[in-house]
């Protein structure tokens, strides 16, 4: 986990660059179906015949097992494909729409078309996944795009950068590494959209850049994704689905379970079956585990062991993990109860495998703590009883919803997958995905004849009196 990362190559000017790729758009070329379905299948072909650099790059960057790779990443992003490339045609065609009877003769139709030169800022957590799955949107809808990697996971991003012009049209994809600086730049470049991945602090600076050119923004940010466990859940599937999703990717998830609100009456069953759980998973040492996955760098390893108790009572006691090698960048799995609602570790967005656990009394209490906060990204709650569940999603307001399980929402290609207020606005994903990144249009035609002389000025009593009547 200490390697040392490639550094970027240098690249031509994001002007020139924005520029070439508006060339290319006007020229038509991306609009083109035949085209956008070779390139979806160079892209698949890409995941697919090097599949082993790529596990072998997060491995460098996050420590992430090559199954975990497979899944999260890989599989995702060829489902995204093989998802656009099956429903293109039906997603590009003209829908039509009725004609009120006061327009009559003629014909309604929307026209999605591609809106033009695109950017997609990725981050590190997902760093093939969340640049690849939207650049698929992208590209589905016929634009051009400029792909910008984290730097963070600068090994993924080194890969990418090097892959991705030899399997996708230069002329119209290109890849922009680099830092702060580099992102800074092409910000103040004018997109048609822009697609950011990350936290809400840089999802401001990304919005405030946008708007200097009224550029619409899709921004997936994050925010502290509650679970919510009723009393008569089933606390052990509860606790085994939680502990799954809270420590895949050593927590470093966008919409993993941030902390969880659980019934007083089965708090410590709950808190048993998690223990009991991260030790099936990942055994008596998760250092040891092939499965488990490590912190990308030591400035998050560090700021994770800032959220630790450390003999604060306020701030919780630790019942598993607590402790890490920042040589390794590990960090164990980790729960804490008896936490405040003050504490630190409730205070910001964990992103690691810390879960605090707090009791509530009632089903109302855990609601109205998720309403006193932004709202989350996702939601998840466990209960056996119907009515409740519609309780929650009828009294909450989230990203997303998964019921009787965590994270899998996300894998629903027919379900848009965005946040809400603090956790982000827009959405992609499937058609939601493709319609993020075109214009629909509306495109009304009307027949020459016949052509009353009524609609037209100079308007007489008479002529006033059937407008207002009829229109």
């Amino acid at each position: 986990m200490t390697t040392t990362a490639p550094s970027p190559a240098p690249t031509a000017s994001a002007a020139e660059l924005v520029r070439r790729l508006r060339r290319t758009f006007a020229g038509g070329h991306t609009r083109n179906l035949a085209w956008r379905r070779e390139q979806l299948t160079r892209l698949r072909a890409l995941v697919t015949e090097c599949e082993a650099e790529l596990s072998a790059a997060l491995a460098a960057d996050l420590g992430k097992p090559a199954l975990e790779a497979f899944v999260t990443e890989l599989a995702f992003v060829r489902v995204e494909i093989d998802t656009a490339l099956s429903h293109l045609d039906a997603w590009t065609a003209p829908r039509s729409v009725r004609v009120p009877w006061k327009q009559k003769p003629g014909r309604a139709r929307i026209v999605p078309e591609p809106l033009g030169v695109v950017l997609v800022i990725a981050p590190w957590n997902y760093p093939v996944q969340l640049l690849l799955a939207p650049m698929v949107a992208a590209i589905a809808a016929g634009n051009c795009v400029v792909a910008k990697p984290s730097e963070v996971s600068a090994h993924t991003s080194a890969v990418l950068a090097r892959l991705i012009p030899q399997y996708l049209d230069p002329d119209a994809i290109a890849v922009v590494e680099g830092g702060v600086a580099e992102t800074t730049t092409l910000l103040g470049e004018r997109f048609d959209h822009i697609l950011f991945t990350g936290n809400g602090n840089v999802g401001r600076i990304v919005m405030a850049a946008a708007a200097k050119h009224l550029t619409p923004v899709t921004l997936e940010l994050g925010g502290k994704c509650p679970v919510i466990v009723d009393r008569d859940a089933d606390i052990d599937v509860a606790a085994r689905r939680v502990a799954w999703g809270k420590y895949l990717n050593a927590g470093q998830t966008c919409i993993a379970p941030d902390y969880a609100l659980v019934h007083a009456d089965v708090e410590e069953r709950f808190i048993t079956g998690l223990v009991r759980s991260i030790r099936e998973f990942y055994g008596d040492d998760p250092a040891a585990s092939p499965d488990y996955s490590r912190i990308v760098n030591g400035a998050h390893h560090r700021r994770l062991l800032g959220l630790l108790p450390a003999g604060d009572p306020d701030a919780g006691t630790v019942v598993v993990g607590g402790t890490g090698d920042e040589h390794d960048w590990y960090f164990a799995p980790t729960v804490v109860r008896d936490v405040s609602p003050d504490a630190p570790v409730m205070q910001e967005e964990i992103f690691g495998p810390i879960l605090p656990v707090l009791p509530v009394a009632s089903l109302q209490d855990a609601i109205d703590f998720v309403n006193g906060r932004d709202k989350p990204l996702a939601l998840y709650v466990f209960s056996g009883d119907d009515a409740a569940v519609e309780q929650v999603v009828a009294h909450t307001s989230s990203g997303g919803v998964c019921v009787n399980h965590v994270v899998v929402h996300f894998m629903n290609e027919d379900i848009s997958f965005g946040g809400v207020g603090g956790s982000g606005m827009g959405g992609y994903h499937g058609q939601a995905g493709f319609e993020t990144f075109s214009h629909l249009k509306g495109v009304v035609g009307r027949t020459v004849k016949p052509d009353p002389k009524v609609a037209y000025p100079p308007y007489s009593a008479f002529k006033r009196a059937i407008l207002r009547r009829y229109l």
